[in-house]
């Protein structure tokens, strides 16, 4: 199927902006084809692949990393372990962003805990006296 590119922006979530911004930064693994009259016309795998940029970018993969994937892919089968690479180091980024993450996420759920209980017993003025906030609350 064929698609013009407000058709992709619905489909993807993506804005008009975004299609032609990706398009610009070579991140697309083919050439966008063009009607006769000079619109885009994305095909149901550059639907696809644009999702999968679209991801990596909201997961924190830079745009630079994102068109070396692109280029890669572009220059066709051998070099699976560059790529491979690729997405690893990029995974290992995430998961150690997530690791920190979950530390911050654990101490704010307790601090929330603290705050609802004291708020309850009525004894919250003192949760933030003077210039720290107690260690146990």
């Amino acid at each position: 199927m064929a698609y013009g590119i407000g058709e992709v922006a619905a489909r993807t979530g993506l804005s008009v902006h975004a299609l032609r911004f990706y398009e610009r930064e070579g991140l697309f693994v083919g050439p966008i084809v063009r009607d006769p009259g000079g619109r885009r016309v994305f095909s149901d795998d550059d639907i696809g692949w644009v999702e999968l940029c679209a991801r990596l970018r909201e997961s924190g993969m830079p745009l630079e990393a994102i068109r070396k994937y692109a280029d890669l892919v572009r220059e066709g089968a051998g070099n699976e372990p560059e790529r491979l690479a690729l997405l690893r180091a990029h995974q290992e980024r995430i998961e150690s962003q997530m690791a920190a993450l979950s530390v911050g996420l654990s101490m704010i759920s307790y601090k929330v805990r603290v705050y609802e209980k004291r708020l309850a017993e009525g004894t919250a003025a003192d949760l933030w006296s003077g210039s720290r906030e107690p260690s146990g609350d």
